[in-house]
């Protein structure tokens, strides 16, 4: 008998807040989400600007690449940030690309819970392809998507926290 998994309840936990607060607020949380990504690309660029070195020896990636990968994302933080209009416009194809390459990632480790639990597995496979089925409903809709993209979000936000405490017993 396998023990209770507290850092998957946890997670489960914190992603159905996620879930409820976006069911809330959503306008807000479209702009809270562009910020954040903003912020993270920000973040991400200064830390390649400033480790270059290391992560060239752990890359094998040249200097220059990852230089001009780390301005790259410097100034995509920068537009976020100080561009919302144009962070909303961008956002659902974010998400679009999120949701299926999460969910085609889904698929791809769902066998291994096959081992473990036939009910899991089957409940893996369909929250993968939902959120597949989502993504290409997001990417190839922009305009509805950003209209429902907070209530999307807090849809599959709501799932991965159910499958991460289904996951912890």
């Amino acid at each position: 008998m396998r023990k209770f998994q507290w850092s998957y309840f946890i997670l489960g936990i914190i992603f159905i807040f996620m879930a409820l607060m976006a069911f809330r607020d959503p306008a807000g949380d479209l702009i809270a989400l562009v910020i954040f990504f903003g912020f993270v690309a920000l973040v991400k660029g200064i830390f390649e600007l400033f480790y270059r070195k290391k992560m060239e020896e752990f890359t094998g990636s040249s200097k220059s690449w990852i230089i001009f990968m780390g301005i790259v994302d410097i100034l995509f933080g920068l537009i976020l940030l100080f561009n919302i209009p144009l962070g909303l416009i961008a956002l659902p194809f974010v998400f679009s690309f999120w949701f299926i390459l999460d969910s085609i990632g889904g698929l791809m480790i769902a066998p291994n819970f096959q081992k473990v639990s036939n009910s899991y597995y089957w409940f893996m496979l369909v929250i993968s392809i939902i959120g597949i089925l989502v993504g290409i409903l997001l990417l190839f809709n922009p305009l509805s998507a950003a209209l429902t993209l907070a209530f999307l979000v807090g849809f599959y936000f709501m799932l991965i926290g159910i499958s991460f405490i289904t996951a912890a017993f």
